[in-house]
């Protein structure tokens, strides 16, 4: 049993190593996009507190949603958060399961670079528009009588740019078409629908995601109208780029040589990281003897010499 556990730990150490230098090679020459689309996470949380300053309280607005869902209360809005944080971590953690898993479909730094175009582009648009017109907020916080609801002159642009994380961000106002929650949860939606390899886990990504719609109605963080523009402006906005970008390779040796060196040395080397990779052990009939002649490599034959001289009767 010890033997056992120690074998398959180590396979999945090499793997493990093998997925890093694979992924690091990738970064290598995708950083680049990796960091501007963090770097916009930033400046869509500024755009956030920025409207949070132009904010005005005044009474909620009529809504289909809030007649149709009973109120959750302020002390119930946890469950909806709760509910996010549980989707956004399963997809972070899905993301790098190549790492560890034996069957893999996905390279972790470019599905992160699909992801957050993705983001990156539902964020713009959700930046103009909620800068267009600003609603009085539905939110406990952010209704007349609350100290929240409105925010006082900056002092510095310090006071700005450090956008009081986190409270800054969970106690925001004014910030409301369309919901961000729902960019997240349906953008890992779609991104698990496409790639991911559990069908039982792509349809409980939808039924999470429409159970995410309603809470965020029923907990009074949004307007109805900014759930239902975030489902159809989400899909279509990642059905349009995902069009426009190249697809993503198949794990495939062949896809994988497109990655690292192609000498011929290290074609041998990539075939054998790549069935680490897959968790599979090298074959030591793979690594016959072999004789380069005029720069070719050629198998050892011996074997096909013995065989033919016994059908000859030799």
């Amino acid at each position: 049993m010890t033997i056992y556990i120690g074998r398959e730990a180590s396979k999945l150490w090499k793997r493990i190593c093998a997925e890093t230098s694979t992924e690091i090679n990738l970064l290598a020459e995708n950083w680049k996009y990796i960091l501007a689309g963090l770097i916009f996470q930033y400046i869509h949380g500024l755009a956030a507190r920025g409207v949070h300053y132009l904010h005005r309280p005044g009474p909620t607005l009529q809504d289909a949603g809030f007649f149709l869902l009973p109120e959750l209360g302020q002390d119930k809005g946890y469950i909806s958060e709760t509910l996010f944080t549980c989707v956004f971590l399963s997809f972070v953690l899905w993301t790098f399961h190549p790492f560890i898993c034996k069957s893999k479909k996905i390279y972790t730094v470019l599905i992160w670079c699909r992801v957050l175009a993705f983001l990156v582009g539902s964020q713009i648009l959700r930046i103009i528009t909620f800068y267009s017109t600003q609603l009085p907020g539905p939110n406990y916080h952010c209704r007349e009588g609350s100290k929240l609801a409105r925010l006082p002159r900056p002092e510095s642009v310090l006071e700005v740019l450090l956008i009081n994380f986190p409270r800054g961000v969970v106690f925001g106002c004014g910030d409301l078409i369309f919901s961000s929650h729902m960019i997240f949860t349906l953008v890992f939606v779609l991104t698990y629908h496409k790639y991911g390899a559990q069908r039982f886990i792509k349809q409980l990504g939808w039924l999470i995601a429409v159970i995410q719609s309603l809470l965020i109605i029923a907990s009074r963080k949004h307007y109805t109208v900014d759930v239902v523009v975030a489902w159809y402006t989400v899909n279509l906005l990642v059905f349009f780029i995902d069009k426009k970008l190249p697809e993503l390779p198949d794990r495939t040796i062949g896809a994988a040589s497109l990655l690292l060196p192609l000498s011929t040395k290290d074609k041998d080397m990539n075939e054998e990281n790549h069935k680490l990779l897959n968790g599979n052990s090298v074959d030591p009939a793979d690594r016959r003897s072999r004789t380069q002649v005029n720069g070719k490599v050629l198998e050892d034959v011996n074997g096909v010499h013995n065989d033919t001289n016994a059908m000859n009767g030799v």
